[in-house]
């Protein structure tokens, strides 16, 4: 074993000479990140395998340097001083001292911690201190003081903020507390959408202090935030805050509140919603966020409004949106969502004669898997438009191919048929 280390140094330190990199890689793979990585052999010799391994970090093209940060942080501790020494260098290449910062946040060590804060402080380079953070972020719970630090500091309390937020650690909860109150609502928002991934009952209030917030960002943050929370939705009155927020004076808060209605899951949040969606004031934009919001309800109620609504509604965009979102619903709701497209289909309805709107039914059907649907599928293989007969063959091979093809070859010679449905047979047949 100790002749095979040995060869491999040697060789190692061949390629080193002749700058051939990815050769050195394999072999600073073998030895670091081999099974015999801890032999007393590697272990002495680690401080002249990280100046191997350095040496491609600093010299390597991009993707060798990717391959060898795994064997830096193998090395262990050791290290960690050469790439401090490689951050802090104003002068080093940009990309080398990106790859040092990511680095040292697999380290996870409470030493990389201060070099990194210190270069949050003070450079201007964006990227860099993106990195950064997102490399103190990785150490979890060992560098929340460091952004509590950090958080003092007007320049860094934004960063901080979103660094706390990559670290899924309750200990987080208490800094970010102390700036859903900032003067900027650009932190008040980061702020409360960190503290919305947090079960605990510090955070409740705080959400529902700010839908009141001057700043449309935090409102819709903490309507976002509620909306996780079905489980507060009586004790907190959720259905009816949401629904005041259905009438926001920034759209986005509008949209999201309808999100968060559908969250809630009852009947009352989908009459909210459909009372909104039939309303002549409503933007299209909301509108359309509100057919949405039905569908994920996914509940007989919601699927009853979106019926109602397809009825009520004069725009071939909301037509096609409701359609649209019918096909994708899950079950065991999807025999109520076929059913409600089969009779749009067969109804008087100007919106059948739009091309789209049939083409979408005829999409939405063969995407439900109802089997009903099959005879209704092969009468629009009559259409005059092309897109229809196309969408409906679509949808058959979709739902049961095998049954649709037999359907069809059983109706094939069926003389009492339409001339223009044996021949949208005839085609449906040649394209199977």
């Amino acid at each position: 074993m100790v002749s095979n280390i040995n060869q491999l140094l040697v060789q190692a330190q061949t390629a080193y000479n002749a700058a051939d990199w990815s050769s050195l890689i394999q072999y600073l793979q073998q030895l670091i990140l081999g099974a015999d990585s801890q032999h007393p052999e590697i272990v002495k010799n680690r401080e002249y395998l990280l100046k191997l391994t350095l040496s491609i970090l600093e010299v390597g093209d991009f993707q060798q340097r990717w391959e060898i940060t795994k064997v830096l942080t193998n090395l262990g501790n050791i290290a960690i001083p050469p790439l401090i020494e490689i951050l802090e260098d104003e002068d080093a290449e940009e990309e080398l001292r990106w790859y040092a910062a990511r680095t040292l946040g697999e380290f996870q060590q409470p030493e990389a911690i201060a070099p990194l804060v210190e270069l949050l402080k003070t450079d201007e380079d964006e990227e860099l201190k993106a990195i950064a953070a997102t490399a103190l972020g990785q150490m979890g719970t060992v560098a929340i003081a460091a952004f509590s630090e950090l958080l003092l500091d007007e320049d860094t309390r934004l960063v901080a903020v979103r660094s706390l937020s990559c670290i899924p650690q309750t200990e987080t909860i208490t800094p970010l507390l102390s700036v859903v109150q900032d003067s900027q609502a650009i932190i008040r928002t980061a702020a409360i959408e960190a503290l919305s991934s947090f079960h605990d009952e510090r955070v409740a209030p705080i959400l529902l202090n700010a839908l009141d917030d001057i700043a449309a960002t935090v409102r819709r943050a903490a309507v976002l935030g509620l909306g996780f929370r079905p489980d507060l939705r009586e004790a907190l009155d959720l259905v009816t805050r949401f629904q005041l927020k259905l009438y926001d004076f920034n759209l986005d808060v509008c949209c999201a509140a309808a999100v968060s209605l559908s969250r809630m899951g009852c009947d009352e949040a989908a009459k909210h919603l459909f009372d909104l969606l039939i309303s002549p004031q409503t933007p299209i934009k909301l509108q359309l966020e509100t057919i949405r919001a039905l569908s994920w309800m996914e509940t007989p109620s919601s699927l009853e409004y979106l019926q109602i609504a397809f009825t009520q509604c004069t725009s071939e965009t909301l037509w096609q949106e409701i359609v649209t979102v019918l096909g994708r619903v899950q079950k065991p709701q999807t025999t109520q969502a076929a059913e409600i497209l089969l009779q749009i289909l067969q109804s008087q309805h100007l919106a059948i004669e739009i091309v789209s709107v049939k083409s979408a039914i005829a999409l939405s059907l063969g995407q439900l898997g109802e089997i009903q649907a099959i005879e209704p599928l092969i009468w629009l293989l009559a259409d005059s438009n092309v897109s229809v007969r196309l969408h409906a063959i679509a949808a058959l091979k979709n739902l049961d191919g095998e049954a649709a093809h037999q359907k069809l070859q059983q109706l094939a010679n069926n003389a009492a048929l339409t001339p223009d449905l044996q021949q949208g047979i005839a085609i449906a047949l040649a394209e199977w």
